[in-house]
């Protein structure tokens, strides 16, 4: 299957199983705005509880806040936002539709990468077992050429971007022949910079009303309220603050379903450090972040760093995460050694000291920050694209699993007696409510049991116990596995412990 048409029925499956909807959907939608549906809550819950238990419950020098996202005005002026948060726009005059000029950049150098990649598996195919991929990319002729295009790219890209060269941007897309998607032409307008934050007004008249911002991250909550943690929670450095919330950026080209909306959800935390072991404490959690993301075990393939040539104004030393997605391997956390711009920036602007007294050191000093950031809804996106999967069984029939890993999966269990009497649905509703207590569970009577089994894979359900006449009898289930569609029969007491393992 085309990587489009998957992602297509991905999307569409979201929406017929309940996990994300289209927002605002009976008046004809928002753009780039969608809800999570019933279903799709309960994974995101859970994604943000297996990111909170590794930040901060196993880490006792690691605390979580929930700051608000209306905050003062003079904190975006500080953090370089009102000025800086640009993205470079581009227009195409014949058919009148706006692009992020980098990102049209970026999405022809995915191309060359992807060429590189096909010339690989071709490659693998062809030798087997005897291949060696590293010889084979250092040596092969159309490899090299498709890598030396790529690098004689990023070298102009990338200064153009350190220089903000608005006009060498526009002349890379003209010199690269890229066309508007919808056009098909190349009559580009100049490239111009837009700010993505959102402003309101504060204020209960118009004449009064101050503007202020919705924030475009959480991460400066988390820097205002650095003493108040420090201080109260007596926190000794190197100590990190936490937090999961929402932010919002006007992004003018908003795409590739939840990959890039308007409103997302980010999970943040701020690691404060002496200033001298920042590249230190950098390399720690690159590495850890990376750790954390292959053990959900989605394919260590499908993970990679991708260093960061051009820095941004607060960093001396950034890289992403990036994860195979449909559409090719894109960010999905970045870690960044921020120095102490965003300390240092609020004490001028506030007035107020933003210190830390070392007591080991004798010396008071703004501490330098490590920053961990990651997309709550991209990580969202990451898992049910790896999840979802289309398969033929060995009896001719098909169905649509998803295969979301089982201590994520929205519901645990699914409790479906044999048939609607009997003394069945009473039994399972025992059941049911014996496991309630300590799982998200689903009661379902409707239909066959095979349609049923066929619905559970569908929503990722791990385990499913079926209820039936032996049930009444012996005080036993069948209890059947998601990805193998395995069955066996165990005691009705021993459910949690025979799954458990695995929650």
């Amino acid at each position: 299957m085309k990587q489009e048409d998957f992602f297509k029925n991905l999307v569409a499956h979201c929406k017929e199983y309940g996990f994300i909807f289209p927002s605002s959907e009976i008046y004809d939608g928002l753009s780039a705005v969608y809800d999570y549906g019933q279903l799709g809550v309960e994974l995101k819950n859970n994604i943000k509880q297996y990111w909170w238990k590794a930040m901060v419950q196993y880490n006792e020098n690691i605390v979580g806040i929930d700051s608000a996202i209306f905050m003062h005005p003079t904190i975006w002026k500080a953090s370089g936002h009102v000025d800086a948060f640009n993205d470079p726009l581009i227009d195409n005059k014949d058919s009148k539709k706006r692009y992020r000029a980098d990102v049209l950049i970026e999405d022809y150098m995915a191309k060359i990468e992807e060429k590189i990649a096909k010339e690989v598996e071709k490659a693998k195919k062809r030798f087997g077992e005897a291949f060696d991929e590293a010889q084979f990319t250092s040596t092969n002729p159309r490899v090299l050429k498709y890598k030396e295009e790529f690098a004689e790219i990023d070298k102009r890209y990338v200064k153009a971007l350190e220089d903000n060269n608005l006009a060498d941007i526009k002349q890379i897309i003209l010199d690269l022949g890229i066309v508007c998607p919808i056009s098909g032409t190349r009559n580009w307008t100049d490239v111009r910079q837009f700010n993505l934050m959102f402003s309101t007004q504060m204020g209960s008249v118009n004449e009064d009303a101050s503007t202020i911002y919705l924030r475009p991250e959480t991460a400066q909550g988390i820097f205002v309220n650095f003493l108040n943690v420090q201080k109260t929670g007596r926190m000794k450095i190197p100590f990190g603050i936490a937090q999961i919330g929402k932010a919002f950026r006007n992004e003018i080209i908003a795409r590739q379903f939840i990959f890039r909306m308007r409103e997302f959800e980010q999970m943040e935390m701020q690691f404060f450090v002496r200033p001298g072991t920042e590249l230190e404490w950098f390399k720690y959690w690159k590495e850890k972040r990376m750790q954390w993301h292959k053990a959900l075990g989605l394919g260590e393939e499908n993970y990679r760093f991708h260093d960061h040539e051009k820095l941004a104004h607060y960093a001396n030393a950034a890289t992403d995460i990036e994860f195979n997605f449909p559409f090719g391997f894109k960010e999905i956390e970045g870690i960044h050694s921020r120095t102490d711009f965003d300390l240092s920036a609020h004490q001028k602007y506030s007035g107020k000291k933003l210190q830390y007294f070392d007591y080991e050191l004798n010396e008071s000093y703004v501490p330098y920050v490590i920053e961990t950031s990651i997309g709550l809804d991209r990580m969202f996106l990451s898992i049910i694209s790896k999840a979802y999967k289309e398969e033929v069984l060995e009896d001719g029939s098909e169905r649509v699993v998803m295969s979301i890993p089982a201590f994520l999966a929205p519901y645990k269990f699914a409790i479906l007696p044999l048939t609607k009497k009997d003394g069945l649905p009473e039994k399972a509703r025992e059941i049911m409510d014996k496991l309630k207590m300590q799982f998200m569970c689903q009661y379902d009577e409707k239909d066959a049991i095979g349609k049923r089994y066929r619905r559970q894979d569908a929503i990722g359900t791990p385990y499913c116990i079926t209820i039936d006449y032996q049930t009444l009898e012996d005080n036993t289930v069948t209890i059947r596995e998601r990805d193998s569609m395995s069955q066996k029969r165990i005691n009705c007491n021993d459910i949690a412990a025979e799954a458990n393992f695995a929650f």
